[in-house]
């Protein structure tokens, strides 16, 4: 009887063992203690290091002239009640600083001041930013999408005010600009002479075009007249769409 048991057993734990996590296989950066929260999606460790948490957009505070998006503060005070005081690991997915050299990392917290948090995941489930994906940092990022949407659902954080409410296309006003979330029909596509740009994208009824980068160069095979959630940075009437988790056929 006890040689069943240990055979169950053994087969319990590998199997365990053979489901990997998101993170799993990703380089192990460095672990320090969060000594300042600087807002959603950015942080100090006690080693001096400023870390940029990857994949997400958290709403920006206050800069020189310009004013703080809506629900920044909340966001800043989310990350701070899971991550002010802990000790985290960082985990990086490609690219390791920016040109501010911030490390570019998903952060989990590991010790025992609290339950074990991958801060990245959680301010996207908690509704405390949007996702945002960049080529160079977007390994075990797959399953942001399905984590944005379902607090998208819920109505949680950023997506219970109306500033978040998801655009339509033809309803955008002239100062449309900055990251963005859109809903649209794909339009008619447009040839482009930018680097790194595979094809502009028209929105029917909108004077706003998705520029296509090569990292989502599949998108420009979607088919007039499908709607699509596109997400990016605006900027003069384009939206940059960079990752092919920018846009989803909808």
């Amino acid at each position: 009887m006890w040689l069943r048991v240990l055979a169950v057993l053994v087969c319990f734990l590998a199997a365990a063992c053979d489901r990997a996590g998101p993170l799993d296989g990703l380089d192990q950066g460095e672990r320090g203690r969060v000594v300042r929260v600087l807002d959603g999606d950015a942080l100090v460790l006690d080693t001096g290091q400023s870390v940029r948490l990857i994949g997400i957009e958290a709403p920006a505070g206050p800069y020189r002239d310009r004013q703080g998006e809506p629900f920044h503060e909340e966001a800043k005070r989310m990350l701070e009640d899971m991550a002010l005081g802990r000790e985290v690991q960082l985990v990086y997915a490609g690219l390791t600083r920016d040109r501010y050299d911030r490390a570019l990392a998903h952060v989990r917290t590991i010790d025992a001041l609290g339950p074990d948090l991958w801060l990245n995941a959680e301010m996207l489930k908690r509704g405390g930013a949007r996702m945002r994906i960049y080529p160079d940092t977007a390994l075990g990022s797959e399953n942001f999408a399905g984590f944005e949407a379902d607090a998208r659902k819920a109505g949680l954080g950023v997506w219970a005010l109306p500033a978040y409410r998801i655009a339509l296309a033809e309803n955008l006003p002239d100062d449309f600009a900055r990251f963005q979330l859109v809903e649209g029909v794909v339009g008619a596509m447009r040839g482009t002479d930018d680097f790194g740009t595979v094809c502009n994208l028209a929105l029917a009824g909108s004077q706003l075009v998705l520029a296509v980068r090569t990292g989502a160069a599949p998108h420009c095979q979607l088919a007039e007249g499908r709607r699509v959630l596109a997400r990016g940075y605006v900027r003069d009437g384009k939206m940059e769409i960079s990752h092919t988790l920018d846009l989803e056929p909808l």
